[in-house]
């Protein structure tokens, strides 16, 4: 009688890929985040004539949730948060949320540790647009005209 016991294989990961290589991918969304920033810093969007109109305001008059971020992304290139917060507060928070996003991703790139798997769920995703319109509907009404660009 033979034995046929089954040896366990160890199951060792998949060497990770270099650095540089791990680094690619969230280094150049990084600069193309950086590039797109400095556009705005130095394209001053208070100026007419550099950036196209808002096709929401153009057509209804109202202030879309997007208005007055590429002066609000100028004022924070400017060190002037205040004035950012002014034009977009909700720009700014996307902002801060995207820089955040792309710190971490690159953190985790750098340690080898799986990439972030940012997951907002329904109701993370309705509460989302709940903000969004709260937000939109309140800068075009007298009482949150501070809200407005």
């Amino acid at each position: 009688m033979t034995s046929s016991a089954s040896v366990p294989v160890s199951q060792s990961a998949p060497p990770l890929p270099s650095l540089g290589r791990r680094l690619a991918v969230p280094l150049a969304m990084i600069g193309g985040t950086a590039a797109a920033t400095g556009y705005v810093a130095v394209v001053d969007p208070n100026q007419p004539g550099h950036y196209p109109v808002c096709p929401f305001l153009r057509i209804t008059g109202w202030w879309c949730p997007g208005c007055g971020g590429l002066r609000a992304v100028h004022a924070l290139t400017r060190g002037d948060l205040a004035g950012a917060l002014h034009d977009n507060a909700l720009g700014v928070a996307f902002c801060a949320a995207l820089l955040g996003g792309l710190v971490l991703w690159a953190s985790h790139e750098v340690r080898g540790l799986p990439r972030p798997q940012p997951r907002l769920g329904r109701t993370g995703t309705l509460a989302l647009l709940a903000v969004v319109l709260a937000f939109t509907v309140l800068r075009n009404l007298p009482t949150g005209a501070f809200l407005a660009p």
